[in-house]
Parts: C-alpha cells; structure tokens; sequence
C-alpha cells in the first residue's frame, strides 16, 4: 500500500510539471501535430480492421445464440448497435490501444532517459516533462473521438457483412434493428468515455516511461508496466463513468 501511493504521489506530481504553461509554442504545436499523427493516425489502421471483425462477429453471435420464433427479426440488429456504441467502440478499443499506443510512449520516453537525452533537456533548462508528455497526452486526448467514431462504423458495416456475404439475416431486418429505439446519447456518452481512457493511456504510459531508471532491460519493464497499469485503470474507471453517464 506505501508503494503504491509513493507511486501515485510521483505520478500527481510529473502532471504538475506537466500541465505547465509551455516556454514555446510553435515547438509545442509541432509536437502536437507530430504525435496527434503517431499515436493516432497511425492506429487508424488496426481500429479499422479489429472492429470491422468484430462487428461481424457479434452479429452473428446474436442471430445466432438470441434470436428465437418470440423475438422480432431486427433484435440482432438492435443489438449489436448497442454492445458497438456503449463497450466495445469505448471501453475495449481503449484497451487494445492501450497496447499499442501505451508501449510505444513507455519505451519511447524510457529511451530517451536510458540514453539521457531527458537529462540533456534538464541541463538547458527545458521543462521536459511539459516538453515530452504534454504534446502526446493532448494529441492522443484529440484523435481517440475519431477513432471511436470509426471503430462503431466501421463495426456496423462489418455486420452488414454478415447479411450480405454470409447470408446470417437479411440487410433490411439489420437495418432495422439498427435503427430501433436509437438513443444519440449513448453515442456521446462513447467519446465522453474514450476522452477520459485517452488521459489515462498516455499519462501513465508516459509516467512510467519517463521515470525508468537502470538499463535496456528496465525500459522492457516499463513497457510492460504501463500497458498492464492502464489496461486495469481503463477498466476500472469504465465502471463509474458507465454508472455516472447513464
């Protein structure tokens, strides 16, 4: 229990050297741009392809484990639209990013102080906390809308998938079920969800990453640390956000 608050204590007190007015700028916008494109664009490519799969599946999962003879033909459909909008476009997207995205800031920023180039930013005075981390937490906060706004669309027409090429129920009955009881909310209450697991993958990624200490292998360590530590914060804070939110 010490640790853990030692540790929680460092990490409140890296984000207030962090959320610092920053010395330039136009440094600062470059960087933002930089990471904005690294951490987010960069994913678009297997936010695409997980949820277009996935949507797939979950189709056919309804149809084929709910649907029955006393239940309207559009309740897979309807369904599907609803594990898409609230889980999986927010909560469990966030988690695969977390692997991605989170890794890569950890051993990025575990490099750097491996190799004491944040140590050189230190000597000339750079606020390098403000410096590092702020572009990739804002960066990665701006993009994560987007890519939940792919992820449900692209997983919707990975349903239409199934109605088309796998015959599993017809387009107009998943159309239908797509569109029943629509509540726009719970697609903001999916971006209101993916903004707060955005702060928490960079943030702590880049905790973890910028307070390495020792050689290559720590900076593994790391790397493992802040995909686990946020994947567990992720879920964790899923559970009263869903509840606050709904």
């Amino acid at each position: 229990m010490k640790r853990l608050l030692e540790t929680f204590g460092r990490y409140l007190l890296l984000m207030g050297r962090t959320f610092s007015v920053p010395e330039r700028f136009r440094m600062f916008w470059k960087q933002y741009i930089k990471e904005m494109a690294q951490l987010g664009v960069d994913s678009v490519g297997i936010v695409l392809l997980i949820s277009f799969f996935i949507g797939a599946v979950i189709c056919i999962q309804m149809k084929l484990n709910i649907q029955s003879p006393w239940m309207p033909r559009w309740v897979s459909g309807y369904t599907t639209r609803e594990i898409l909008l609230l889980e999986f476009s927010s909560s469990i997207m966030c988690l695969i990013l977390a692997g991605k995205v989170g890794s890569n800031i950890a051993s990025e920023l575990g490099t750097m102080r491996v190799t004491q180039q944040i140590d050189a930013l230190e000597i000339m005075g750079v606020n390098s906390a403000s410096y590092l981390i702020l572009p990739k937490i804002a960066g990665l906060i701006t993009i994560m809308p987007f890519l939940v706004i792919f992820s449900s669309a692209t997983g919707i027409l990975g349903a239409y998938a199934t109605a088309y090429v796998g015959h599993i129920l017809t387009p107009e009955d998943l159309t239908e079920g797509l569109q029943h009881s629509f509540v726009p909310w719970f697609m903001y209450m999916s971006i209101i969800k993916s903004l707060f697991f955005a702060f928490i993958i960079a943030s702590v990624s880049s905790f973890f990453g910028y307070s390495v200490e020792g050689g290559s292998v720590e900076v593994g360590k790391a790397s493992t640390n802040a995909v686990v530590s946020s994947s567990v914060l992720i879920l964790f804070s899923d559970v009263f956000l869903t509840q606050i939110l709904s």
